[in-house]
């Protein structure tokens, strides 16, 4: 099993809905930031890649069919050259609504240590500080980051393997990518705003299912 699917694009841009509809697809795991709480040890190698350590990508994907969201959208370069005959999926929504979200959600709070506590914090220090801004919290820094990694990717990627997505595009531009039939199901709608902040409030109260 190997990569066939590498995301560049930011979280909050129906990155939690890829994962399903990869692994509906692919028949096979997606890896995304929830996969890192449940893989403790996967802060650390993250956090060495954002201090500009070498990361064996191979073993750390090992199993996955795809893989999205931050922390992987923050190192798509790395981790698309290493699986050169995967796609490159570029998720991307209207940079005020991503912001919207974003703040809402994953850039939420301000203060004391994350939801993955302090390894993820540490995490988060090295990735955003290298790759994105640390400047999580100031709408200007944050939106002038999103936009540089899209014009980035658009600059970079080759057009031969990259797909850019955004939510209402639905099933039809992955099933063509992939060589798929298009299911005959809705497309998955998860993790909204309003079910992200339900889910991190559970976790922060060590309710059950919170994770």
């Amino acid at each position: 099993m190997t990569l066939r699917v590498v995301g560049s694009g930011m979280g909050r841009t129906g990155t939690m809905s890829l994962k399903l509809a990869l692994a509906r697809l692919l028949g096979g795991p997606c890896y995304h930031m929830v996969e890192v709480f449940a893989r403790p040890a996967d802060f650390a190698i993250w956090t060495a890649a954002g201090r500009g350590q070498p990361v064996d990508w191979r073993a750390l994907f090992e199993g996955f069919v795809a893989a999205v969201d931050w922390p992987v959208a923050a190192f798509w370069p790395e981790i698309a050259a290493t699986f050169p005959e995967a796609l490159i999926l570029h998720s991307t929504r209207d940079p005020e609504s991503w912001w919207k979200s974003a703040s809402e959600t994953i850039f939420g709070g301000g203060s004391g240590d994350p939801p993955g506590g302090p390894a993820m914090k540490e995490m988060l220090e090295a990735v955003l500080g290298s790759r994105f801004t640390p400047h999580i919290h100031d709408k200007a820094a944050a939106v002038a980051a999103f936009e540089r990694n899209n014009a980035q990717v658009l600059a970079t990627a080759p057009k031969e393997r990259l797909v850019v997505w955004s939510a209402r595009d639905g099933w039809g531009p992955l099933c063509k990518a992939l060589g798929v039939p298009v299911p005959d199901e809705p497309f998955p709608r998860a993790n909204t705003t309003e079910e992200f902040q339900a889910r991190i409030a559970a976790r922060t109260a060590g309710a059950p299912g919170a994770h």
